[in-house]
């Protein structure tokens, strides 16, 4: 029996969803989701509790969640969630303490590798160490929370 592919997204813990969300938009090229007109129906109808929504982008997002996704990709266009390759960032009240167990490899080439490491650096990651392996080469950094990341 073949099984139809799954729609899937990585979710995230953060200290900050908002700011991992505007973090990994512009280190992917990704777009921050917009859920305002979701929040709107769910508040029209009574169903959303007090404190749930902040305003960001000149818009009402969620406080604890915030997502991203591939711009070309398919998207339910009343929620505005990506039905493709996503990210989604929840709020937890515990700090990040131990290495990822899953990470992002962001493959951009070797010859582009030292440009787009000074990229996300501006944008808030820092390296952790490079490696120059006989099967490649590729520099380890951390996002703004510290999680971990490759660029090769």
């Amino acid at each position: 029996m073949t099984t139809a592919p799954l729609h899937w997204k990585l979710t995230i813990d953060a200290a900050d969803p908002l700011a991992q969300a505007d973090f990994w938009a512009a280190a992917l090229g990704y777009r921050v989701e917009d859920h305002s007109r979701l929040i709107a129906g769910l508040r029209e109808a009574g169903h959303l509790p007090e404190g749930a929504t902040t305003e960001r982008y000149g818009r009402d997002v969620w406080l604890d969640l915030a997502a991203v996704r591939h711009p070309d990709d398919p998207f339910d266009e009343y929620k505005d969630l990506g039905l493709g390759r996503r990210l989604l960032f929840q709020r937890v009240p515990e700090a990040k303490t131990v290495k990822n167990r899953l990470h992002l490899d962001l493959h951009v080439g070797t010859e582009r590798i030292p440009a787009e490491v000074e990229r996300l650096r501006a944008l808030g990651a820092t390296v952790l160490y490079e490696q120059r392996q006989p099967m490649g080469v590729w520099t380890t950094m951390a996002d703004p929370e510290g999680n971990e990341f490759c660029v090769e």
